[in-house]
């Protein structure tokens, strides 16, 4: 962490507003994919965010930034509708600033996408 980074922590502490950073994958609880469905891997990935963000006291409305990376253009963009449509549901109409990076492959076997969201909880 940088000096800059570094005061822009040390402002959000006095203003009372603290940063969450997460990356998760398409698995469930058990840490098992359930399908090799790109669009449904996004969907339970996206579903894991809310819910790291929920034991945080935070939710959807607090993503300031997603960044997505994704072994799979091709079915990236055809699985854009239904994509589209778990978004909505989960997330609401609220669109952070979005970042999608294509890579050869993911740590994690099966897994095909891998979201990191960035959200900034005000003080109560």
């Amino acid at each position: 962490m940088g000096a800059a980074d570094r005061l822009q922590q040390r402002r959000r502490r006095r203003a009372g507003a603290h940063r969450i950073r997460r990356r998760q994958i398409g698995w469930n609880a058990e840490q098992r994919f359930e399908t090799a469905d790109l669009a449904r891997q996004f969907e339970r990935a996206l579903e894991n965010i809310v819910a790291v963000l929920a034991e945080a006291g935070a939710g959807p409305e607090h993503v300031c930034r997603l960044t997505g990376y994704c072994t799979d253009k091709a079915e990236y963009l055809a699985a854009r509708p239904e994509i589209g449509r778990a978004w909505r549901r989960i997330m609401g109409r609220r669109f952070p600033a979005m970042t999608m990076v294509f890579v050869s492959a993911l740590l994690d076997e099966g897994a095909k996408i891998e979201l990191e969201a960035t959200a900034v909880v005000p003080a109560a």
